[in-house]
């Protein structure tokens, strides 16, 4: 069985909700950021030995909270010994907007994968495009390099569409089933 490692920031909840349910979807590990941008060492170990990482972090001002970017700074000693190369990578972000710009910050979490030598898995979910879909429907914001999920800025994680949170399981889900076929 392959593991995968959910690692993420998250400032107000909505993106740790998230997290958990993208683990629930690839029966992963968690692995929080702290509000100092810090992991233990035993969250690394975890990411040492992970087959998959998905990446999660909030959308602030068009990309990762710098929490994260302290994060992803510190994986450079990872970087200089090649640790994490052929790793998969998955990523996710969450905003207040529709939009929001998370697109930057999937971007920015495709770019430190491939810097790292990682193989990237994308969504692969069809959007939701019809006339008749819903906030409900299964990525229903379109997504396709990662996950894009949206959560209300005057509301907790659990005003998070139920479209976005059936979305992340699955985004777990197929993140855990690549990482079978490859490792198998």
């Amino acid at each position: 069985m392959s593991k995968t490692v959910v690692v993420y920031h998250s400032g107000y909840g909505h993106t740790q909700f998230i997290a958990q349910a993208v683990a629930r979807g690839a029966q992963a590990q968690l692995v929080a950021i702290d509000a100092d941008g810090q992991l233990g060492e035993a969250d690394w170990a975890a990411l040492d030995a992970a087959d998959a990482i998905v990446m999660g972090s909030p959308t602030y001002m068009g990309n990762v909270s710098w929490q994260f970017k302290k994060f992803a700074d510190a994986s450079s000693k990872r970087w200089f010994t090649r640790a994490w190369q052929d790793k998969l990578f998955a990523g996710f972000s969450v905003s207040a907007s529709l939009n929001g710009d998370k697109g930057m910050t999937l971007a920015y979490l495709n770019t430190l994968a491939s810097q790292h030598g990682g193989l990237w898995i994308s969504l692969g979910l069809p959007p939701a495009n019809h006339s008749a879909a819903t906030r409900n429907d299964v990525n229903n914001l379109g997504g396709s390099v990662g996950l894009l999920v949206q959560a209300p800025s005057d509301a907790g994680a659990d005003k998070i569409p139920q479209g976005d949170v059936d979305t992340a399981v699955r985004f777990g889900e197929r993140v855990a089933a690549v990482a079978a076929r490859v490792r198998g």
